[in-house]
Order: structure tokens, then C-alpha cells, then sequence
């Protein structure tokens, strides 16, 4: 972060010690906008201010970094801090010295120094030495670090068979200039709607010579008219006459890939389950794909005349006496 005394964290972005990730990436987004130097040409305080909004923003939305910073404050971020040898440093502390100070513990090898409460000692530890002071001996001065830029996150719609088969999908962002950016995303065959895929490398920016953060790109997928999904496997209803589930038949059904026939055996019941195997959905990390089931839904027939109706006389001797007897078993 910029030279100068180190503020607050969550006073640079304008929030409660509390704020969830919601409530930090909504800060985030607002400052760097009005401060983006893209926004600001020329304007060094404005640059100075978005690299600070951005290193706030890249500790505050890391669980851990928050933590760390939570329970230590800005020791946490020097470069090595380790937050279980600052808690070994704390507690040696205070079963030594309780709320004084005076020289280095034992137990800790090393230059031998003068310290005033335990943030001096864990400062010492982790980097914060005379070198960081100010001009009148004041503590807090900040010296330039690499971050990591914040992750970023986006909606990606796929219709059910992009998301079926897998491809290439141009996804295009805002960016804080006003402007947008375009970002090709490889969509592996199979993925399901609210799956999330990474981009390496496509967030915001890093600041004091960090690396991007990376674009989680989150899944939306339009349902299909025909097809359902359940897990790997796919399942449509499949229309069956009264004589074809009667008699039997071959019937075309259509698949991913085309059409495919199925056998519907004689005496077929509605509900009946019509197994394809390997024809559902593919595995996004190259398992074996899931299978397609078609559903035998017997369509009855209407607007029957009277003879039609005579004849449907002679099959009631075949019928079973009581088809719902098992529903009060």
C-alpha cells in the first residue's frame, strides 16, 4: 500500500468491521470506478487512491487475509507473517510481560531489541523495525508490496445443448472506464446450470507488480423443451398409443447426437422407463456419460364413435379386475 499512515482497512472502503462479501464487493466496485485512472488521466492522487481501494479489497474478500488482519491488524500483511508464530509471539508475551514491555523474550534467537507492547514485538518479527518508522519514531508507515488483484465474478447464459456439448462462449464485461472487454471461455461438454468456471489471470488487475486475479464465470442454462436433466442422465416423455404399448412397437426418439429408435415391448405400462445407454449427458472431466431414459406416457384416445366405443366392450375381459388394489395394500 501507498506511503503514509496506515488507515483502517475497512474505513478505505467505506464499511462496517462486519460488511459481508456482498456488501465489500459492492465498496469495491464503486471506488475503483471513480478512482480508475482511466477515468482520471493525470491525476496521481486518484491512481494512488484505486491501487489502495484495489489492496484493501484483495485482503478483505481472502477469508484468510481477514482473519489474519482481524485478529493482528496491519503486521498481518508484511510479506512471511505467519499468523501461528504471531500467536506463539503473543502469547510468550504476555506470560512474560503481561501489558509492559521491555527487551525480546526468550525463545525468540536473534537481534536483541527494545520493544513497548506485543504489536511492537510482532511488527519487529514480521518486518515492521526501525527502517519502517517515520521521521519522529512513528510506527505504521507502509511500504510498497505485490497483491494480487480481486477476483472478479459473471453470469455466463448457455442453452441446454452449449452446455450439453461443450464449446467456445464469448463473454463480454464492463470494464471501469465506461468501455467493455471480451473474454473467450471454454465450456467443457456437460457442465450444469449454476456451475462456476474459472479464467485464469482475466480479474482485476494486481497492483505493486501482483498478478491479475482470475474471472469466475457462473453458469446459466436455459431449460430445453424436450429434454430433462438428472444428474448425468437424460430423460424425455415419450408420446405412446394404446395399440403400440398393447402390441409393442419401434419408435424413433431424438438424442443429443440425432434420432435414435427404441424398442417399446409389448404390454408396455405408462411410466415405463426406456433405457439409451450412454446417450445422456458427457462428463465435463472425461467420465463416462450418463444414459437417456425415455418415458412412456400412453396417449388415450378421444372423440371415439360408437363402434369404436363396442369394440373397446371386447377387450374388458382382459382387463386386470382391480388395477388400484395395491394403492390400499
Amino acid at each position: 500500500m501507498a506511503d503514509g499512515p496506515r488507515r483502517d482497512l475497512y474505513e478505505v472502503l467505506g464499511v462496517a468491521r462486519d460488511a459481508d462479501a456482498d456488501a465489500l464487493r459492492t465498496a469495491y466496485r464503486k471506488l475503483a470506478r471513480q478512482y480508475h485512472p482511466d477515468v482520471n488521466p493525470g491525476d496521481s492522487a486518484a491512481e494512488e487512491r484505486f491501487k489502495q481501494v484495489s489492496e484493501t479489497y484483495a485482503v478483505l474478500s481472502d477469508p484468510e487475509k481477514r482473519r489474519n488482519y482481524d485478529e493482528f491488524g496491519h503486521v498481518s500483511l508484511e510479506s512471511g507473517f505467519d499468523a501461528d508464530a504471531a500467536r506463539k509471539a503473543r502469547e510468550a508475551f504476555g506470560a512474560r510481560f503481561g501489558a509492559g514491555g521491555g527487551a525480546a523474550p526468550g525463545g525468540f534467537p536473534g537481534e536483541e531489541f527494545e520493544f513497548h507492547d506485543v504489536d511492537d514485538l510482532l511488527g519487529r518479527l514480521f518486518g515492521q523495525g526501525p527502517g519502517r518508522e517515520g521521521p519522529a519514531g512513528e510506527r505504521g508507515r507502509a511500504r510498497p508490496f505485490p497483491m494480487r488483484g480481486p477476483d472478479l465474478e459473471a453470469g455466463l447464459e448457455l442453452d441446454f445443448f452449449e452446455a450439453a456439448r461443450g464449446g467456445e462462449k464469448r463473454l463480454v464485461l464492463p470494464s471501469p472506464t465506461g468501455g467493455t472487454q471480451t473474454v473467450t471461455v471454454r465450456i467443457p461438454p456437460g457442465v450444469a446450470d449454476g456451475g462456476r468456471i474459472r479464467i485464469p489471470g482475466k480479474g482485476a488487475p494486481g497492483s505493486g507488480g501482483g498478478p491479475p486475479g482470475d474471472l469466475w464465470a457462473t453458469l446459466r442454462v436455459r431449460p430445453h423443451p424436450v429434454f430433462r436433466r438428472e444428474g448425468r442422465d437424460l430423460l424425455l416423455d415419450l408420446p405412446v398409443t394404446v395399440s403400440e404399448a398393447t402390441r409393442g412397437a419401434k419408435v424413433e426418439i431424438p438424442t443429443l447426437e440425432g434420432r435414435a429408435t427404441v424398442t417399446v415391448p409389448a404390454g408396455t405400462d405408462g411410466g415405463r422407463k426406456l433405457r439409451l445407454a450412454g446417450k445422456g449427458i458427457a462428463h465435463p472431466a472425461g467420465g463416462a456419460p450418463g444414459d437417456l431414459y425415455a418415458v412412456v406416457r400412453i396417449v388415450v384416445p378421444r372423440d371415439l364413435d360408437e363402434g369404436a366405443l363396442r369394440s373397446l366392450e371386447a377387450l374388458e375381459g382382459f382387463e386386470p379386475a382391480d388395477p388400484r388394489k395395491e394403492l390400499f395394500s
